[in-house]
C-alpha cells in the first residue's frame, strides 16, 4: 500500500516544488490538483508546457501520480452549470490520460447550487439521483474515450452518501471504469470510536473489490474533521481490512496542515 497525499496541501502554483513538497514530507505519491500546477482545478484547457511541467516534475521527485481531482457538482440543480462541468471534466480526462494518471476523483454532487459540498433537502428527491446518474453516464462516455477509472466518494453532503449508495451506482452504471474512494471519515457524521469502527468495517465489506483509492482523513466524536490520528478512526483496523479484501493501492490523506504532514506520514506508514 502506497502512503499519499493531497498535492494541494502544499502551497504553490509550480508543480516542481509542490511534489518537491510531498516528498519531503515523506509520501511516496499523491492525489494531484490542477491548481499546484497555476491553472484553475477543473480548467477550459491545460497546455502543453504544463503537462511537461507536470511529468517532469513527477519524474524528478520520484513521486506518483495517482489520481487527478475532477470535482464538479454533478446533480447541479441547473443543467447548464453541469454542461460546462463536464466539458471541463472532459479537459481533465485528456490530461490524466497524457499524465498516465489512472484514475480521475469525481462529485457526485448536491441540489446545493452554492457549495458542491454542502448538504442540500433535495438530495433526497429520486430526481436528484437521476440526474446525477445521467451525468456520470456521460462522464462514463469520456472516461471509455480517454482510457481513465473515474472515482466516487461516498459523502454525507452528497447524492452518494453512503457504501451501498457507491455499490447500486456501479451496478446501475455496469462500468468497470467506475471505482470507489473510500475515506473513512466520510461515512458517518457523528460517532464514538466504536460504532465509528462498525460503521467504517461495514463499508469495507461491502465496498471489496471496487476500492481504487483510500483516503485517510478523521473526524472528531462531535462530526468535526480531524487530522488523521487524531480522531475517532481506527486507522489500523481500516487499513487491515483494506488489505484482506486484497486492495493495495494507495492511501491518500488530507485535510491536515503542510506542518503535519510528515507526522501524518510516519503514522501512516507505521501501518501499512
Amino acid at each position: 500500500m502506497q502512503v499519499g497525499v493531497f498535492a494541494k496541501t502544499f502551497p504553490g502554483s509550480e508543480p516542481a516544488g509542490v511534489l518537491a513538497a510531498v516528498r519531503g514530507a515523506g509520501f511516496a505519491v499523491t492525489q494531484f490538483n490542477l491548481a499546484c500546477a497555476g491553472l484553475p482545478s477543473m480548467p477550459d484547457d491545460v497546455p502543453d508546457a504544463a503537462i511537461d511541467a507536470i511529468d517532469g516534475a513527477a519524474k524528478a521527485s520520484g513521486i506518483g501520480l495517482v489520481a487527478l481531482s475532477g470535482t464538479y457538482n454533478m446533480a447541479h440543480p441547473d443543467s447548464r452549470v453541469r454542461d460546462d462541468g463536464l466539458r471541463r471534466l472532459a479537459v481533465v480526462s485528456e490530461t490524466a490520460a497524457r499524465l498516465s494518471i489512472p484514475l480521475v476523483t469525481l462529485c457526485t454532487g448536491t441540489r446545493n447550487p452554492d457549495d458542491q459540498w454542502a448538504h442540500h433537502p433535495g438530495n433526497a428527491d429520486p430526481s436528484a439521483w437521476a440526474d446525477m446518474a445521467r451525468e456520470m453516464e456521460k462522464a462514463l462516455q469520456l472516461a471509455e474515450r480517454h482510457g481513465v477509472d473515474l472515482g466516487i466518494e461516498p459523502e454525507q453532503a452528497n447524492i452518494v452518501t453512503s457504501a451501498d449508495d457507491a455499490v447500486r451506482l456501479i451496478s446501475e452504471m455496469g462500468s468497470k471504469r467506475l471505482r470507489i474512494v473510500l475515506d473513512p471519515a466520510n461515512l458517518f457524521e457523528q460517532a464514538n470510536a466504536e460504532t465509528a469502527r462498525a460503521v467504517v468495517a461495514e463499508a469495507v465489506e461491502m465496498t471489496a473489490g471496487r476500492v481504487a483509492l483510500a483516503h485517510a482523513k478523521d473526524r472528531f466524536a462531535d462530526g468535526r474533521f480531524a487530522t488523521a490520528g487524531q480522531g475517532v478512526i481506527d486507522f489500523a483496523d481500516f487499513i487491515a481490512r483494506l488489505k484482506a479484501t486484497g486492495f493495495d493501492g494507495p492511501l491518500v490523506t488530507h485535510g491536515l496542515s503542510a506542518e503535519e504532514a510528515p507526522g501524518v506520514a510516519r503514522f501512516l506508514k507505521g501501518l501499512v
